[in-house]
């Protein structure tokens, strides 16, 4: 419980195209006692991340019209979301994938499907690593 306590009032974005995906995050992030902010694209999250600045944000990769790795490199290139912590969802595994993550700038790379443990572990290190 030490954990969720510490994860209380943050705020997370999660953007993905599955309203399974996004609904099952929120559920696992909120229970955590994380503020959850859900967009289904990445233009959708572009305006949201402007007007709620999250904390972290999980995008998916394959999504259409901005996919993940264009949402995550337009999120760096900002200055002022640049040090955001991005964190990429994929049901792919390759080493291609998680090397094109890292090219555009995200912190970590989760596969789907993911646990609440993956999400609430992520959050944990990132905001730890936010605030030292």
């Amino acid at each position: 419980m030490r954990e969720a306590a510490r994860l209380e009032g943050i705020k997370v974005m999660v953007i993905d195209d599955s309203n399974t995906i996004r609904r099952s995050a929120e559920i696992f992030l909120a229970q955590a006692g994380c503020s959850v902010l859900l967009a289904e694209d990445g233009f959708d999250a572009l305006s949201k991340i402007a007007d709620n600045h999250p904390d972290v944000i999980f995008v998916d990769i394959m999504m259409p019209r901005l996919d993940g790795y264009q949402a995550c490199a337009l999120i760096k290139r900002n200055p002022r979301y640049s040090a955001t912590p991005v964190i990429m969802l994929s049901s792919k595994d390759g080493l291609f994938d998680r090397a094109r993550g890292r090219m555009v700038g995200s912190d970590e790379y989760l596969t789907k499907p993911f646990t609440k443990d993956s999400l609430i572990r992520a959050v944990a290190a990132h905001t730890a690593r936010v605030a030292a």
